[in-house]
């Protein structure tokens, strides 16, 4: 069932809810109807199996997973499979965005058994949680070549009282293909050096579609950080293969039915080549990241589409994916309605826009969005996924009118389509507040309001980094995976979800950005705090590199497969956690001065060396570390306020390049203690220009040009030799 079909005066009593009602997360409460006992993770599911001796069914899952709700109707609302579930198991269910950890070394054990992984995730395991069989989607009776669920019950339960044996050996060979897997070891005779990035680059390049854009053929998923590297490997390595990567697949992207064209903000990804026919859920931390795409597009090339695509996914995500009294991003948008429905809200007929435009607006929008009456969805023919394949001056031409009167028609069908489709029923919005992805929300917030010129913008990143600090921070070391849960839930309140490295990585970055944002040290001094806890909790001093979750000495053992220890290298689908961690280190080590960080971000990228080029596409975080740590920092710094400030910052902010930071202070900032000690050193040593209220200062490693007050001065200096791609000085 969908979290949004059951009406509050129809809910299960107590009798009919298993004990998922005192969940927190919108999927496990999703399921507390149903007729399976479900447990949520935790030591009291693990306790009942061991003393009942029954292994544990375990289902991953996720709130916009369309899957995951057809096998709940098919198999968990069957009361006759439930009461082979009941029986024989114990049953856990996993909100795979609650506790990705979880889900990360089930995907890999499954991967091990099956050869794919996805969602949802269905695993046998032991009492004590090692998997001895899974796969993915089962259906309710044999077909798609596939065994039916009841089928595979009975037999998993038939194999653990009979041949025991046979499942603890497969169990302790999927746990030892697991640790093999998830432990990377990598450093070999691998060297840190350009041409390792050039590699990675070389290797997304590799497979660039040059027709419709993005990489590989169908499904397409976007690969942000990989997309950020080509564009600075375009830019600082003037390399046009690397450039038209970049703007083909920005434009075929934002073109596609993947792109919402009505409300703005990207589905999670397309199920063919030419990006038209998506799956529609739409995911925070995919547009956070492509929403940093379009900005540095823009920034780079001046593109006014990049510039439109950047404000339209900004303004879906005011409209509809934040709480704009305190702060916060949501975690996701459901695809669909109900299992009847596949994407019908992003959908349209021709007789459905018929019915909302004028026969002008019919005939512009139809050609624009390419609307007709064989449409592109398989389970209804009709209905047409709106995309562009067609320039305005094509549709002007096609339809007989002016460039100006045709974009004019296509304005006011553009509203009247997007309010006719706001009295459709509204897929689910999971209104939880994740620590991580709300930090690379502020992220891609402060980045568009500085290039774009939006103060707005900037100060609902900052209400939301506060809130994240105030609420997911003990303020010393412990950061919380979960900002908020959905108030509505009902729930009480919940055990907190310690922080994985991706939490305190991606946090850092937002304390560094809340920094050159506001000037305020209290998002320093959090920076600091939060990557010494991260080191101290995650980094491993023996062997290099981070772990992705926490293991301390006095905590009891961890449950299942969490023994398995993971360094993350891979961006999937977010941008992996050692990499985030490094760059975050070397961020701050400019700022602090503390050449511990610089070391430590050395020594994990170093930990990957010698393998990460044969992750190529899913390197690009891993790429963007080695160019910052390997290439001389570019620190350009605007001294003074008021409108000759800005427009500094805006020369200076031009072009995109990983190693470059610009930062812009007020003159009463220049004082011990005002700004972190690292800029102290660089900056307070070097004279202010006479009869000058603005200025701007370029420092490369720690060589300082003069002050600069003049706008070509600047422009001169920024394009000499500023972003050259060479080894740092020594």
């Amino acid at each position: 069932m969908y979290p949004q079909a059951m009406p509050q005066d129809t809910s299960p009593s107590e009798e009919q809810r298993n004990p998922l009602q005192h969940a927190n997360s919108s999927y496990l409460r999703s399921a507390q109807h149903q007729p399976v006992q479900w447990h949520a993770w935790g030591q009291e599911a693990f306790a009942r199996a061991q003393a009942e001796d029954k292994p544990i069914l375990l289902d991953i899952g996720a709130v916009w997973c369309h899957w995951c709700h057809v096998m709940d109707r098919e198999s968990y609302e069957d009361a006759e499979l439930a009461g082979i579930i009941n029986d024989n198991y114990i049953a856990v269910k996993v909100d795979r965005d609650e506790r990705p950890d979880v889900d990360a070394r089930y995907q890999a054990a499954v991967s091990a058994i099956s050869g794919q992984g996805g969602w949802p995730l269905t695993a046998f395991l032991t009492p004590d949680g090692r998997p001895f069989f899974g796969g993915t989607y089962f259906p309710r009776e044999d077909r798609y070549g596939r065994p039916g669920f009841g089928r595979i019950l009975l037999t998993m339960a038939q194999v653990w009282k009979e041949r025991r044996d046979e499942a603890l050996e497969s169990a302790g060979s999927v746990m030892a293909a697991i640790e093999q897997n998830e432990s990377f070891s990598g450093r070999g005779n691998g060297e840190l050096t350009l041409a390792l990035v050039d590699k990675i680059a070389g290797s997304a390049l590799a497979k660039f579609d040059s027709r419709n854009g993005g990489f590989g053929a169908q499904p397409k998923f976007p690969h942000p950080a990989a997309l950020d590297l080509l564009l600075h490997f375009a830019l600082n390595r003037d390399n046009d293969e690397a450039r038209k990567a970049f703007l083909v697949t920005l434009e075929k992207m934002a073109h596609g039915g993947v792109y919402d064209q009505l409300a703005g903000g990207f589905h999670r990804y397309s199920v063919d080549e030419r990006w038209i026919v998506p799956h529609f859920e739409k995911m925070l931390y995919d547009n956070t990241e492509l929403l940093r795409n379009y900005v540095h597009g823009f920034q780079s090339f001046a593109r006014e589409d990049f510039r439109k695509t950047a404000l339209e996914i900004l303004a879906w995500f005011d409209s509809t994916m934040t709480d704009r009294q305190r702060g916060g991003f949501y975690a996701s948008q459901d695809a669909d309605i109900d299992l009847d429905d596949d994407g019908d809200y992003f959908t349209w007929t021709l007789a459905e826009a018929r019915a909302e435009l004028t026969e002008d607006e019919l005939s512009v929008a139809a050609a624009w969005f390419s609307i007709e009456e064989l449409g592109d969805m398989h389970h209804n023919p009709a209905k047409n996924v709106l995309h562009i394949e067609h320039t305005p001056e094509q549709v002007a031409k096609s339809t007989g009118r002016s460039v100006e009167e045709a974009e004019s028609l296509l304005a006011s069908a553009k509203e009247k389509l997007l309010a006719a489709r706001k009295l459709r029923p509204t897929p689910f919005i999971d209104r939880t507040l994740y620590t991580g992805w709300n930090a690379m929300a502020v992220r891609a917030y402060l980045e568009a309001a500085r290039v774009l010129r939006l103060d707005d913008a900037r100060d609902f990143a900052l209400l939301t980094l506060r809130r994240l600090l105030a609420e997911a921070w003990d303020g010393n070391e412990s950061l919380f995976h979960v900002i908020a849960y959905p108030e509505t839930s009902g729930a009480p309140p919940a055990e907190h979800v310690p922080g994985a490295l991706d939490d305190y990585a991606f946090t850092i970055h937002a304390c560094i950005d809340g920094w050159f944002a506001s000037g305020r040290m209290e998002f320093y001094d959090a920076a600091v705090k939060l990557a010494d806890a991260m080191i101290a909790r995650f980094y491993d001093r023996t062997a290099g590199a981070f772990y992705d979750a926490h293991h301390a000495e006095q905590e009891a053992a961890p449950l299942g497969a969490l023994s398995a220890r993971r360094k993350p290298l891979q961006d999937s689908p977010t941008p992996a956690g050692n990499p985030v961690a490094a760059a975050a280190l070397l961020r701050l080590e400019a700022l602090s001065g503390k050449t511990e960080y610089h070391e430590i971000a050395e020594d994990t990228l170093a930990s990957f060396s010698g393998i990460v080029e044969h992750f190529g596409l899913y390197a690009g975080s891993y790429g963007l570390a080695l160019e910052r740590l390997l290439l001389d920092p570019v620190d350009v710094v605007i001294v003074g306020s008021g409108p000759e400030a800005a427009r500094l910052e805006a020369l200076a902010v031009a072009n995109y390049a990983v190693h470059k930071t610009v930062t812009r202070i007020g003159p009463w900032r220049l004082t011990p203690g005002g700004i972190p000690p690292g800029l102290s050193e660089m900056l307070l040593n070097l004279p202010a220009p006479k009869d000058a209220a603005v200025w701007a200062i370029i420092c490369r490693g720690r060589t300082c040009l003069p002050p600069i007050t003049d706008e070509e001065e600047l422009l001169k200096a920024l394009a000499e030799d500023t972003l050259r791609a060479t080894p740092p000085s020594k």
